[in-house]
């Protein structure tokens, strides 16, 4: 009850103050209730749920920060130049007949590999076979007429050497011997040139290579140099890449084709990852596009696998050259920042340290570092972001890079 009556009259005393001294006396109390608060939190022994400060420990320090590294190596680094290109086949030929007539049948496969001479399809030969018969009769006829010719040449002789008929006579039996020997040779002509039109209805591969989709069936009629043809054939060992390089790469490539060395060329797949060919630089352009600043450059791939195909899309790695026994650090580890390339050191005691470097050539996810890393230190190639210098962290390993095989 004596408490009460005393908050009574506190409340009272509150309520009789100014509004003022009211707001301030508020203010205190809310300050030392805060106060209390963080004492109650902070002092040892609280909070967190350890021991006094007669038995307690150290607390712990920032935690390491996990990191993925791998190993700079020492090793040759091939200098490439890579450009995105279309297999092209050596030659294309579309095959088509050379004479009218019906064709009466095909000997290939659609997609069929062909020999150079093989039988392809076959044309009607009876009507020149008839014409062969008839030349050959009419160059009979005419060699007929010249023997007769000739020998009464000879009488003439006999006769105009003693003198019986007139030399006039003689000259013109001559100039008859000379018509029939002409009318001969017209044929002879003519019955060659049957022959060949004969032949010319079997027809055979020009060249060695696969053969497309054929254009004409059996049974259909032909006509000579017909602007469609019977079937395309394309030549695929070898077979060619055509790709194009920017014209300032021009001059490092002009230098290796120049000394008369074969100049490797590899084609991979259009990811980049697969190689398909290994060839050799078979020809560069005579000009730049001035359109695009680029010059097409030929590669030949032997393709005996058939791992090249006309028209499909490659990429062209020409060899340049090889940097022999360089510090080669994975690409991924290479961080850029306002002052140039860097990387993130491990260090024997777990200590990332952030070391500047002078960079070469790249190649297949490996870079030639020229100056600021050593082979055997261990890079960051995974968390990097995370670090700063003198960081401390906890490495794991991982395979190290290989190059493109």
């Amino acid at each position: 009850m004596e408490r009460c009556d005393l908050c009574s009259r506190l409340r009272y005393a509150f309520v009789l103050m100014r509004p003022a001294t009211r707001t301030w006396i508020a203010v205190v109390i809310v300050g030392c209730v805060l106060a209390g608060g963080a004492y109650a939190l902070t002092r040892p022994g609280k909070g967190q749920g350890g021991k006094t400060s007669g038995g307690a420990s150290a607390a712990p320090g920032p935690r390491a920060t996990p990191v993925v590294i791998a190993l700079a190596r020492a090793g040759d680094l091939p200098v490439a130049l890579t450009a995105l290109g279309s297999v092209t086949a050596l030659n294309t030929v579309t095959v088509r007949s050379r004479v009218d007539g019906q064709l009466l049948k095909t000997l290939f496969s659609e997609g069929q590999l062909v020999r150079q001479g093989e039988l392809l399809a076959e044309i009607d030969p009876s009507p020149f076979q008839a014409q062969v018969t008839q030349a050959e009769g009419q160059l009979a006829r005419d060699m007929a007429a010249l023997q007769n010719a000739r020998l009464d040449l000879e009488r003439y002789r006999v006769l105009v050497d003693k003198e019986m008929i007139a030399r006039q006579q003689f000259d013109t039996q001559a100039a008859t011997v000379r018509q029939a020997e002409g009318a001969v040779k017209a044929d002879q002509g003519q019955l060659e040139l049957i022959k060949v039109q004969l032949s010319y209805t079997r027809i055979t591969a020009p060249l060695s290579g696969r053969v497309g989709l054929r254009l004409v069936d059996p049974g259909n009629m032909v006509k000579a140099n017909d602007p469609g043809g019977l079937v395309v054939i394309a030549q695929i060992e070898p077979i060619a890449v055509v790709f194009a390089i920017p014209e300032d790469s021009l001059q490092p490539v002009l230098r290796q084709y120049r000394t008369g060395k074969a100049v490797p060329v590899d084609a991979y797949d259009r990811e980049g990852k697969k190689k398909l060919a290994t060839g050799v630089l078979a020809a560069v352009d005579n000009q730049i596009d001035p359109g695009t600043g680029t010059v097409k450059l030929k590669a030949s791939f032997p393709n005996h696998d058939g791992a090249l195909f006309p028209n499909q899309f490659v990429n062209a790695r020409v060899l340049l050259d090889v940097l022999p026994n360089v510090v080669l650090a994975p690409g991924e580890a290479i961080q850029r920042g306002p002052q140039g390339a860097f990387v993130y050191v491990v260090k024997p005691d777990g200590i990332a340290q952030m070391r500047r470097l002078e960079l070469g050539p790249s190649d297949g996810g490996l870079v030639a570092v020229k100056q600021g890393l050593a082979a055997g230190e261990a890079v960051v190639v995974d968390g990097a972001e995370k670090l700063q210098d003198g960081a401390k962290v906890e490495p794991r390993e991982r395979a190290p890079a290989r190059t493109r095989s």
